[in-house]
């Protein structure tokens, strides 16, 4: 027999499992948020796909699970399309910020895991050369800081995502999150613009 444990115990007795957050979210592990974080463009692009396509329970669901949020207890809890629409007008331009990250982890592979590879040499004038090992030495650790700080941005933004999705769950959100969104969206128009402006 299953027994309900008490709330704020965080146990139920018979499962063998732990519950969930306060706000009902699973506890996922960092590598875990990386990896929501990373989705959050195409997962966001399909779910407001979904709600065009009358489907709000879909974009929902999607939302719901990128987002660290558990089922709605209630009805009158459960997002409608109108609110999940709102909230695709934040996730979708949060989804495209997260390909700053993304792009310099790949930047990183390419250019300090695989250098070798990619740059067949000789390395006379490069960094570390002229020494094939000195070389990849060089560029891995220059890069290794960059791919640390791509994968904590990445993180942020999977937090800052989950904060602003609870909202749509009756959770208190207040306006920090709108005003680091608005913050973080004006930051990468800058950096994306710079960087094109050195091509």
């Amino acid at each position: 027999m299953t027994v309900i444990a008490p709330h704020g115990t965080g146990t139920a007795a018979g499962s063998g499992t732990a519950a969930g957050s306060g706000t009902g979210a699973p506890r996922l592990g960092f590598a875990r948020r990386i990896g929501q974080a990373a989705t959050l463009l195409p997962v966001s692009v399909a779910a407001v796909g979904a709600l065009a396509a009358g489907r709000p329970d879909a974009a929902r669901r999607w939302w719901a699970r990128i987002a660290e949020q558990g089922p709605a207890p209630t009805a009158e809890r459960r997002p409608g399309a109108a609110r999940l629409l709102a909230h695709g007008l934040l996730a979708v331009p949060l989804g495209l910020l997260t390909l700053i990250p993304i792009g310099a982890e790949v930047l990183f592979v390419l250019r300090g895991v695989l250098y070798p590879l990619v740059e067949p040499g000789p390395y006379t004038t490069s960094w570390g050369g002229p020494s094939t090992g000195g070389a990849w030495l060089a560029h891995f650790g220059v890069g290794l800081p960059t791919a640390a700080a791509g994968l904590g941005l990445l993180w942020l933004l999977h937090r800052l995502h989950a904060r602003l999705a609870g909202g749509m769950w009756g959770h208190r959100v207040g306006a920090w999150p709108f005003v680091a969104t608005v913050a973080a969206l004006g930051a990468g128009v800058l950096l994306v613009n710079a960087w094109l402006h050195q091509l």
